[in-house]
């Protein structure tokens, strides 16, 4: 790990809600920056019990004993103008140098951005101006790109618009998914951002403002896009569960027989292979084992092998275990939507 600059005597406000935001607020309590205020969601219901949780920010918050608001919204004309006004008055009074947002959830106001002395700076996921927007590890895996990294924004009202401070580049991994990279990116935003913050407040930062070429938007995540197509290329498609696992996962549906009903799969890893091989619309969803310990599913182009699965309900299992409990045979199939162009 890299050694943090000291931001000893700057004030810096901290708005962030998961688990990537959290490490970013540890390497500020680590700098010795004062973090008067942390702004994060409202407790949100979770888990099979549908609990109110608190997140990764709020609990490191008040582990450190750090003052915490969540206003369900900031905006003064909004729905909840009293929240915003509170929230306001919270910022206001805490005498910012600058404020760190990472991965909040909530649109911040011209009045928010215009409150610190120094800004507000974004730590964003992507190497933008590619992959703007909610979801760009997500996007990134299942585009199949060959890097990514860090991006230190000065923010501005646009949607990841503002000019670049910093920018670091990783490659993605063949294996990495969404969980893995975002741990790398967590690790790496926490430290550049402390850096941005010295050197702006030595006023040696050189913003650069973002290409008007290769902009691309990472939508949110909609859980109808979980369901693979197989329609599409196994190469694709293997990237799609690579993009989608932790969440929402990717699924597939083996096809009713006489002797089961239909069932859902959830799949957590798999590969492609015969990448080249074109495979006709009425052929595809077509399950093949091989040796009892793995199992592909044929595509547009080529074939996936699922290597771990899990049913509605049970326990994630390697594929050898999968078909131990499955009574599964070569020849069964599973759900093909209608045909579509392969991709």
């Amino acid at each position: 790990m890299r050694e943090l600059a000291s931001l000893a005597g700057l004030r810096v406000g901290f708005a962030g809600t998961p688990e990537f935001a959290a490490a970013a607020l540890a390497s500020l309590i680590e700098s010795g920056a004062t973090i008067p205020l942390v702004l994060t969601q409202p407790d949100r219901p979770a888990g099979r019990g549908m609990k109110l949780q608190a997140s990764a920010v709020k609990a490191l918050a008040l582990a450190q004993g750090l003052q915490l608001s969540q206003p369900r919204s900031l905006r003064l004309d909004g729905k909840f103008p009293e929240e915003a006004a509170m929230g306001r008055a919270a910022l206001k009074s805490a005498e910012l140098d600058a404020l760190v947002v990472a991965a909040y959830g909530l649109i911040l106001p011209q009045w928010v951005l215009d409150t610190p002395r120094l800004g507000c700076f974004n730590i964003h996921a992507s190497l933008l101006p590619r992959w703007r927007g909610a979801a760009p590890i997500h996007r990134a895996i299942e585009a199949q790109d060959a890097e990514t990294g860090i991006t230190i924004m000065q923010m501005d009202a646009g949607l990841d618009t503002g000019d670049r401070l910093l920018t670091e580049r990783i490659a993605i991994a063949s294996e990495d998914t969404t969980q893995s990279l975002h741990d790398k990116l967590a690790a790496l935003g926490g430290p550049m951002v402390v850096q941005a913050l010295a050197r702006a407040r030595r006023g040696e930062l050189q913003p650069q403002k973002q290409p008007e070429t290769g902009i691309t938007y990472a939508h949110k995540i909609d859980k109808a896009e979980a369901e693979l197509d197989l329609n599409r290329s196994a190469q694709s498609l293997a990237a799609q569960v690579r993009a989608f696992n932790p969440a929402p996962g990717a699924w597939l549906t083996r096809a009713a027989t006489p002797e089961q009903p239909a069932e859902v799969w959830k799949i957590w890893q798999c590969y492609a292979i015969n990448s080249t091989k074109h495979c006709e619309y009425q052929d595809r969803g077509l399950i093949s084992l091989q040796n009892g310990s793995e199992f592909t599913v044929s595509t547009a182009q080529g074939s996936l092998v699922l290597t771990e699965l899990q049913r509605a309900g049970g326990k994630r299992l390697s594929a050898a275990e999968f078909l131990r409990g499955a009574a599964l045979e070569s020849g069964e199939r599973v759900h093909v939507r209608s045909e579509s162009p392969a991709a």
